[in-house]
């Protein structure tokens, strides 16, 4: 197993597939889960002859389940080490939801030298929490809410989540597949409490105004009008208005977990952004 070592001390897993001379997409992974949540993106692009990069964010997955360090300064930090061990070059940074704001906030804080294009998919920026400045938001009572759920019982917390509005499996004439929930809930719990009660907070009162008013590179924003975990109207859409080169899609009907139950749409409008 591949693990990059962070300057705080922390082992970071990642996963490289493919050719090393090939071009090069890096995927960040949304709250709780890791790397293994893009394997529907990762297969479809290396058959494509790309290079597939995904990590696990600390306290997530596979990486070091250390008490400290939740929060998107560190995160960014961390794509950052991984990046510079594999010395990627012209890297398109493809991030859902927390992974999103990762990767608005790694390329705000380190820079697009080594970045030529950034999709950010059912993405938290720019802001989720409901403040003066942020009508919109969701009353912090709501994500209060989450962190009490996991301190009470993570584990029926992790399977009710997928089961209802991640994948919107709760809608009238839903569909659930009981091995994309067992998924969810197998990657949530490989990861540690402490980590992911903290990146509630992370997510979620994380401002990346600024972070998206700097980028310059061309950014797709996607996004699905029934996302009940991230509403598009206080995300997506003021996202897409605050990038000066950013692209907006919008999806009737699909859920904040679309990258999985709605692959192959997403996949091929990634493909054509890519290669646009």
């Amino acid at each position: 197993m591949a693990f990059v070592t962070t300057q705080d001390g922390v082992e970071i897993f990642y996963k490289d597939w493919g050719p090393k001379g090939a071009p090069v997409i890096m995927f960040h992974h949304g709250w709780p889960l890791s790397g293994d949540d893009w394997d529907a993106q990762m297969l479809f692009f290396l058959a494509k002859g790309f290079r597939v990069v995904a990590h696990d964010r600390r306290g997530h997955g596979r990486s070091s389940q250390v008490w400290d360090g939740h929060d998107m300064d560190h995160y960014a930090d961390d794509v950052a080490a991984v990046v510079a061990h594999l010395d990627l070059q012209g890297a398109v940074h493809v991030g859902h939801s927390t992974g999103g704001g990762e990767v608005v906030h790694y390329l705000a804080r380190h820079g697009e030298q080594r970045a030529s294009k950034a999709a950010i998919i059912a993405a938290v920026p720019p802001l989720m929490v409901q403040t003066d400045s942020n009508p919109g938001g969701l009353p912090k009572s709501v994500f209060d809410g989450l962190q009490a759920q996991l301190k009470a019982n993570r584990a029926q917390f992790y399977y009710d989540i997928p089961a209802g509005p991640f994948y919107g499996y709760n809608r009238e004439g839903a569909s659930p597949s009981e091995g994309v929930i067992l998924n969810w809930w197998r990657q949530g719990m490989m990861g540690g409490a402490k980590a992911h009660y903290d990146g509630i907070v992370a997510f979620s009162q994380t401002d990346f105004t600024e972070s998206l008013k700097s980028l310059s590179l061309p950014v797709l924003v996607m996004h699905g009008d029934d996302d009940q975990i991230v509403p598009i109207d206080a995300s997506g859409l003021m996202s897409a208005k605050l990038l000066k080169n950013g692209t907006l899609k919008v999806y009737k009907g699909f859920s904040h977990g679309m990258p999985t139950v709605n692959a192959d749409t997403i996949n091929q409008d990634l493909l054509a952004f890519i290669q646009g």
